[in-house]
């Protein structure tokens, strides 16, 4: 975004007075290429189709350029780089997601910063060519994160975004320090496969004391729905009540999958940790491990989307396919 300085107002930035606004650029050795939706999408309205539309442009682009960057919003950056994770089968380039909590040409602003850098690290290569960083990922106040582990935490601070169950890809000072253990590689045999299928039928509950039979029976019978991502208490625990746990294992019965993650910004579901957790284990209830709820959405509308098997389903959500959870 960019301000209108006579009308006082927040409006889309054209990436044509790109480097008007961040003459910087200019001093990078690179060819750096601009495309911009029309119109620009806010991101509290993005889409699956959205991410498909990145997807494709991506996909068309991949053999002309050294890495990708993309300028979002901050308010969904982190569902759109979960789901670009598992679009992007087998990525060899990064993707770098960025934006700011400042808009540019304001003289605090957070943008030039976090976009310089960024595109310093999509072009980073090692000495043998290939990429630094071949991930997904958002950067954003010195912190380079794998993308489907991060979250929003802040929106008044430039510390929007935090990963707290994997350590950062890269932090930047002086030096941008890469923690090259940390970062996932791909098949260099096999070229990137662009994945395009979402179905976004699947909904969030998250538990709280008092909540009522009514809403849980609501939820669960909407019409269409295949899957629940379960927002628990601390390692994965719920209510004991007879008809919350019945409620649950009909909805299993029928077919709708329901993963367990936490509420707690840190840690992972254990189920079989307590009384409370097991009895989901036992009616049917599978373990989110420690997924973001921007991950666990996102990865189940595009397992759901590819029509597998309810048993497949499962089994993939169990399964760290882009570096997404942490199996112990």
């Amino acid at each position: 975004m960019i301000k209108n300085q006579e009308t006082n107002t927040l409006e889309s930035f054209n990436f044509d007075y790109l480097l008007k606004y961040i003459p910087e650029l200019k001093k990078f050795n690179y060819h750096i290429s601009t495309y911009q939706f029309s119109p620009p999408i806010d991101s509290s309205d993005m889409e699956p189709v959205h991410w498909a539309r990145l997807v494709e442009i991506i996909s068309t682009n991949y053999d002309n350029y050294d890495g990708f960057v993309i300028l979002h919003g901050t308010d969904t950056m982190a569902y759109t780089a979960s789901a670009l994770s598992f679009m992007l089968e087998n990525l060899s380039k990064p993707v770098i997601l960025t934006g700011s909590q400042l808009p540019i040409g304001m003289l605090r602003t957070d943008a030039k910063e976090n976009l310089i850098t960024a595109i310093e690290i999509a072009a980073a290569k090692n000495p043998d060519g290939t990429a630094i960083v071949p991930e997904v990922c958002i950067f954003f106040e010195n912190h380079l994160m794998r993308g489907n582990r991060t979250t929003k935490i802040n929106v008044e601070n430039f510390n929007a975004f935090r990963s707290f169950n994997y350590p950062a890809l890269a932090r930047v000072g002086i030096h941008i320090k890469y923690a090259q253990n940390l970062i996932q590689y791909p098949d260099i045999i096999r070229p990137l496969f662009p994945h395009y299928l979402f179905d976004p039928n699947v909904v969030m509950l998250t538990l709280f004391p008092g909540i009522q039979e009514s809403i849980i029976t609501s939820l669960l019978h909407v019409p269409e729905l295949k899957a629940v991502v379960l927002k628990t208490f601390g390692a994965g625990n719920a209510p004991q009540k007879e008809w919350f746990i019945h409620q649950l294992r009909d909805a299993t019965e029928r077919g709708i999958i329901i993963v367990n993650i936490t509420q707690c910004t840190s840690g992972m579901v254990e189920m079989q940790r307590y009384k409370t957790g097991r009895q989901l284990l036992d009616i049917g209830v599978i373990s989110g491990y420690d997924s973001t709820p921007e991950c666990a959405v996102t990865k189940l509308m595009f397992l759901l989307g590819h029509s597998l098997s309810e048993k497949e389903i499962r089994h993939r959500m169990n399964t760290c396919i882009a570096g997404e959870i942490t199996k112990v």
